[in-house]
């Protein structure tokens, strides 16, 4: 079994601009800078038979490469939060490129993904985060903005647990072209 996603990856300087806000927060679980990526579409724990038509038809795949904007800071779960996040500006083409990858793996099989697209990237993992705190790491980075990220490919990422948390490998990349 294999547990996957689709991402965007992000090139090392990003991940460092990235992992420098990782800090001063009592209660994250920063995320591993070399994980710091945008998640197009969680897959989840599937065979290898399933994982190879996966591969193939997002190879098939057709969508134009973009600019990505990451910008602002927020978080998952309302009053109890669980998780913090840079938040990714909407683009038709990402859109497009979601969409895209969404109805290419229901053609293989999958069941359709029930949550709606929130493109962002995860910073940290929140458990017990003081209010406080937690509102001034949000006002102090609201205004987080990295240059625009040129988009040339999407990949298939694989999630390995460990002792010492996740570990992604990079499975396949997909070029966008056109």
């Amino acid at each position: 079994m294999l547990r996957l996603f689709v991402g965007i990856e992000f090139p090392p300087e990003l991940k460092l601009r990235l992992s420098l806000l990782c800090t001063g927060l009592p209660g994250a679980k920063w995320v591993d800078p070399g994980n710091l990526h945008l998640t197009l579409r969680f897959i989840g724990n599937i065979g290898e038979d399933v994982a190879a038509d996966i591969d193939a038809a997002l190879a098939r795949l057709k969508a134009r490469p973009f600019m990505l904007q990451l910008a602002g800071t927020g978080v998952f779960g309302g009053n109890r939060p669980h998780a913090l996040w840079v938040g990714a500006e909407r683009s038709p083409e990402l859109t497009h490129l979601r969409d895209r990858i969404e109805q290419a793996l229901i053609r293989v099989g999958l069941p359709p993904e029930q949550r709606k697209f929130a493109p962002h990237v995860t910073l940290a993992r929140l458990r017990d985060a003081d209010a406080m705190k937690l509102g001034q790491f949000l006002a102090a980075h609201s205004r987080f903005r990295a240059g625009p990220l040129p988009v040339d490919r999407f990949s298939l990422i694989a999630s390995f647990q460990t002792k010492a948390g996740s570990v992604y490998e990079d499975q396949a990349d997909y070029p966008l072209a056109g």
